[in-house]
């Protein structure tokens, strides 16, 4: 947020605008502590049978119009997403969270429309005394 200088910001019926332009903001959606099980790994242990990992997702809507309309076709319905990534991670054999998220991103970006995601996943207690090993990427679309 920019706080702006004295010169920069006007008052108009008690309200404050700045003459700066105006930057795009994003309306961002967020998925917390997704627990799902995925077929992930590249030792042999970890292929025998699906491990638990945990998922922290945060997606940008296309644009804010769903905050005006209270409509959900106005925006990306988060319990579809849910379902699509779980069935994707039964569905699917990964080696590395690398491909995984990138896989999850690509999801969000192109079949549901986000213009922004950012991946966070998680294996649980897979190396002794360590809770958590994880990776969180990033991405744009275009």
């Amino acid at each position: 947020m920019h706080s702006g200088t004295l010169s920069e910001l006007s008052w108009t019926n008690n309200r404050i605008y700045s003459r700066l332009p105006a930057r795009p903001l994003m309306d961002i959606l967020y998925i917390s502590e997704l627990k799902a099980e995925a077929n992930l790994g590249v030792y042999a242990w970890e292929k025998r049978m699906p491990q638990t990992v945990e998922l922290n997702i945060e997606f940008a809507i296309p644009n804010s119009k769903a905050s005006e309309t209270d409509n959900i076709a106005d925006t990306i319905d988060y319990a579809v997403v849910v379902d699509r990534i779980r069935s994707e991670l039964s569905a699917n054999r990964f080696e590395l969270l690398e491909a995984m998220a990138e896989f999850i991103a690509n999801l969000l970006l192109h079949e549901f429309g986000s213009p922004w995601a950012k991946i966070n996943i998680a294996k649980i207690g897979m190396i002794r005394q360590v809770k958590k090993i994880g990776i969180t990427i990033e991405r744009r679309r275009g």
